[in-house]
């Protein structure tokens, strides 16, 4: 087959194409739903998908990822609680829009330019992907490991202000997932003598836990908050309006492209970099920024749009996730027996175009969705949390013992969501814990194959860190991050500063 065969696969097949219609549906009111992010939603949804097909289970997963990115922004701006990070932004700006009686046009707006952003997102994917497999190839064992430590710090100083928490949340997902018989001499670590943790704990499992069940229990502390109604009228955006923010949503989805590639970096950072963009770069906007300008609605949504495609570029190519939910796809890859990297596209290149075919369908379901249904929208989202919360928590338990039907997993999920409770509680974000229990074990064996190849000296290990190009860039990557996120960079800076 030619990549036109495997790039209409999702759009031939009847059924594909109602699970990536059904997924972005679903994705726009789980993420609109303030509390419910989309990697909860991902994440519950692996775990009764892990039977089906791979691109069944991908398309599903593909069309809740878009439609969930995009879904934040609705509840954003009728009641001025983004439903995701990566709607912060779109707040600013749409809910003034809203106050004035324009929360349909504020709709219809964002929606289109989230498509348009979106299908930019996948044109990157498609091109600059190959380029980076082909790239990537030429990478050993200790650059794999080195990329996995990369990952967990990208996320670790990216989910939150303190890099300590950050790192403590990566090293607990890391010690999670080396739970087990070890890969290499089938000697059992950290189970305690238990029979029932021989097999080590699952990735859904984890995700589950910390995403799924932490976030239902985090969210009992706002149940009294009362649900906002609003007016909706007209939402199909004017051809003239589209046309004067055409090159503003082009450039604002550049932004989303890059950052939502760099891995842990997401839509949130790129929304606000796009806004912060919009202001600097447009001198008359249509209304002053923050009392509900057009502009301040299109820079984010094209950013949150375009930073999908992104975010699966370094998943793909480097087996790093480009944000949460890409982490979350990882586990559902490795599940279906395959391995996120550079060999994925040259084994399995279906599977690429598959997926970009995939997300260029969610994309046109995301605006037959976006426009349609707003009032109906309205009824949903003012869903009592009272009702909400018990759903996930049943559903997150059901979905754990679906796994392999082990009931141990349920006390699994429920011991990590309370957990996860607690460290949401004081600030440790969840991501890295998801990230390295997936990249740990593989953190662990390359780790392990370079030291062999090194015939277990260390010296001859850490010249090969400094004497492969490749090792080489990686390690100072790696080394300027953990100086970046540390006391000693101001003292540098004000050392330099004092001898200037």
């Amino acid at each position: 087959m030619d990549v036109l065969s495997y790039f209409i696969i999702s759009w031939a097949d009847p059924w594909l194409l109602f699970l990536t219609a059904a997924g972005t549906l679903a994705g726009i009111y789980v993420g609109a739903i303030p509390g419910l992010s989309v990697t909860m939603a991902a994440s519950i949804l692996i775990s009764f998908t892990f039977n089906w097909s791979t691109n069944e289970a991908l398309a599903l997963i593909v069309g809740v990822f878009v439609g969930g990115v995009y879904g934040g922004s609705r509840t954003a701006i009728l009641l001025n609680i983004p439903g995701a990070p990566a709607s912060v932004a779109t707040a600013l700006d749409g809910y003034p829009m809203a106050k004035k009686g324009k929360a349909g046009e504020a709709i219809g707006l964002t929606t289109t330019m989230s498509v348009l952003a979106g299908l930019v997102g996948v044109l990157v994917l498609a091109f600059f992907a190959p380029l980076v497999s082909d790239f990537a190839i030429k990478f050993n064992s200790r650059d794999y490991m080195l990329l996995g430590l990369i990952g967990i710090m990208l996320v670790g100083t990216l989910a939150g202000k303190s890099l300590a928490k950050g790192l403590f949340s990566g090293a607990l997902g890391v010690l999670i997932g080396l739970v087990g018989m070890d890969s290499m001499t089938a000697q059992p670590r950290f189970t305690f003598d238990t029979m029932a943790l021989l097999s080590g704990v699952p990735y859904i499992v984890v995700m589950i836990g910390f995403f799924g069940v932490a976030e239902a229990l985090f969210q009992v502390r706002t149940l009294d908050t009362p649900a906002i109604r609003q007016k909706v009228d007209r939402i199909i955006p004017k051809l003239t309006d589209i046309k004067k923010h055409f090159w503003l949503a082009m450039r604002s989805s550049g932004i989303g492209a890059i950052v939502g590639a760099l891995p842990g970096a997401g839509g949130d950072t790129a929304a606000l970099l796009a806004y912060d963009h919009a202001k600097r770069s447009t001198r008359n906007p249509s209304t002053p920024f923050g009392e509900g300008a057009e502009e301040g609605l299109v820079a984010p949504e094209a950013a949150n749009g375009a930073a999908v495609g992104g975010a699966f570029i370094p998943m793909l190519t480097l087996g790093i996730p480009g944000d949460a939910v890409t982490a979350v796809i990882i586990g559902a890859l490795y599940i279906h027996g395959l391995n996120p990297g550079p060999m994925l596209m040259v084994n399995t290149p279906h599977l690429f175009w598959f997926i970009v075919g995939t997300l260029v369908l969610a994309n046109l379901f995301l605006l037959i969705f976006g426009l349609t249904g707003i009032k109906v929208f309205t009824k949903i989202v003012e869903c009592p949390k009272a009702v909400l919360i018990p759903l996930i928590i049943v559903l997150s338990a059901v979905g754990a013992y679906a796994i392999e039907n082990n009931p141990v997993h349920v006390y699994w999920v429920l011991l990590f969501g309370v957990a996860g409770y607690f460290l949401k509680l004081y600030g440790f974000a969840m991501g890295p814990i998801i990230l390295g229990a997936i990249l740990g074990p593989m953190i662990d064996e390359n780790y392990r194959r370079a030291m062999s190849s090194a015939r277990g000296d260390w010296g001859d290990f850490m010249l090969n860190l400094v004497t492969n190009p490749i090792s080489l860039v990686l390690t100072l990557f790696l080394v300027s991050m953990l100086l970046s996120q540390t006391p000693l960079k101001t003292w540098l800076m004000a050392l330099f500063a004092r001898k200037s």
